[in-house]
């Protein structure tokens, strides 16, 4: 595999997106054989935990029509012919649509594909196969009991744990056997295992992509993105998917860039690594001529006070979405850990709910005023990768690690944020810390132009 991977970063730029698409557009690379190429390197993977269906049939099809098109100087997008992996909630037509539960095994195949999926065939994208990921997406922690766990790459020591619930997401393009690879993000499902694997994961604004044809979790707090190896391969794709000819992402001059690190809630229990690149790539920043500014959030410690009093707004969603598996048979054949975290939210009342709702509508407008035009920075995780084997013995280890994985990037979900996560260093194990960068619901594009802007300083280049 490694032999492999290091011919691939020679001929094809280091599987970016955005230098694989070139070389594709030249005839420097033909879609069939960069096809054949990459289902070689999925078979000879040393994790086979990574996929969960690999459409090899499909993706010949779509290569062979990109191969066409390409000879013909009419390619569908800047991207026809790019291999692309689809977290395993999203609908393929002639496929059963797992989300990595051994409970859907058996349902009939999907009539068609999810929207985006669809955006991504109109676009001439090669749709490889559909990637593991937490049982029903509810875990930023990766575990999967039932198609296995797909192992972090990074590191010197033990198996760590790939982030969840977009594992096979963050895995699939970490190991370089696909540039990019799209999943979904509830509570930081995107940005986590980009942070844990050393990628950069894009997490949209609700209602930037349809959600039609994607098995939900939180229809409140849902989005999906890209995760690929930089910025400018998550902007292209973006755009691609969107129908747009170019990304709207512009690179502005780092003078021009005002940032606002939190004082408070998300330096809280940072292990050293994190807080040590995390204060270097500001410096870096801060250097180059960009505003920084700190203040308090006052709304994060109220949303920790209110989801430890009433609950959040993703427990009852997914308790109502999944009401009778688990109060049925069908509980003992889920992951245990997710069975117990959804039924969690049976506690709530419905005047919790209400309130949380309201609250949250509340705190969403005070930041809003607090953060105005600046876009906000503060590590993605405050921890690294746990080990796996101590999360996969003891659930209440778990738990606690799922919280600390978690704390973060939940708060951008519940106020509705975007956000990008870079990697910004490594741990003295060689394991990745992120670097986040969000912004207020809507403004997607200020925040991947932030993040094209600073990207190289955040990375240390």
């Amino acid at each position: 595999m490694q032999q492999w991977r290091e011919e691939r970063v020679d001929r094809y730029g280091a599987v970016k997106t955005a230098t694989l698409a070139r070389k594709l557009r030249k005839g420097k690379i033909d879609p069939v054989e960069l096809l054949q190429q990459t289902l070689e390197a999925i078979r000879s993977c040393d994790d086979q935990a990574i996929f969960i269906d690999i459409l090899a049939e499909r993706a010949m099809v779509e290569a062979k029509a990109s191969r066409k098109r390409l000879k013909a100087g009419k390619p569908l997008s800047a991207l026809d012919g790019v291999p692309i992996g689809w977290k395993d909630l999203f609908d393929l037509e002639g496929r059963v649509t797992t989300v990595g539960s051994i409970l859907f095994k058996d349902n009939p195949p999907a009539r068609a594909d999810a929207a985006l999926v669809a955006a991504g065939k109109r676009a001439g994208l090669v749709s490889i196969g559909t990637l593991n990921m937490t049982e029903f997406a509810y875990s930023g922690i990766g575990l999967n009991p039932h198609y296995g766990t797909p192992r972090n790459p990074n590191g010197t020591g033990p198996a760590r744990a790939p982030g969840g619930s977009s594992s096979g997401s963050a895995v699939v393009v970490a190991k370089g056997l696909l540039p990019l690879a799209i999943g979904t993000d509830t509570g930081g499902s995107i940005r986590i295992p980009a942070s844990f694997n050393g990628v950069v994961g894009y997490k949209t604004s609700t209602g930037h992509y349809s959600m039609d044809g994607v098995f939900p979790l939180s229809r409140s707090l849902d989005t999906l993105g890209p995760l690929a190896q930089t910025v400018e391969d998550c902007a292209l794709v973006d755009a691609v998917l969107r129908g747009l000819a170019k990304p709207k992402a512009r690179v502005r001059p780092i003078k021009e860039l005002t940032f606002l690190i939190p004082e408070n809630v998300v330096f809280e229990g940072i292990e050293p690594a994190v807080q040590v690149n995390f204060d270097a790539a500001v410096k870096r920043l801060a250097k180059a001529g960009a505003k920084i500014r700190r203040k308090v959030f006052p709304a994060f410690n109220a949303i920790l006070d209110l989801i430890a009093k009433r609950g959040d707004v993703l427990g009852p969603e997914a308790l109502l979405l999944h009401w009778d598996r688990v109060h049925g048979p069908d509980a003992a054949r889920m992951d245990a850990r997710v069975v117990k975290r959804i039924l969690m939210a049976e506690k709530m009342r419905a005047v919790d709910l209400v309130d949380v709702m309201m609250r949250r509508k509340s705190l969403i407008a005070e930041c809003d005023t607090l953060i105005g035009n600046d876009v906000v920075i503060f590590p993605t995780t405050a921890v690294v990768a746990m080990d796996i084997a101590p999360l996969a013995a003891d659930h209440d280890e778990f738990f606690r690690a799922n919280a600390k994985a978690l704390r973060n990037t939940m708060l951008g979900n519940f106020l509705d944020w975007c956000g990008v996560s870079i990697p910004n260093g490594t741990d003295r194990d060689m394991m990745p810390t992120g670097f986040l960068i969000s912004a207020q619901h809507g403004r997607d594009t200020d925040a991947l132009s932030a993040a094209l802007s600073i990207e190289n300083l955040i990375r240390g280049n």
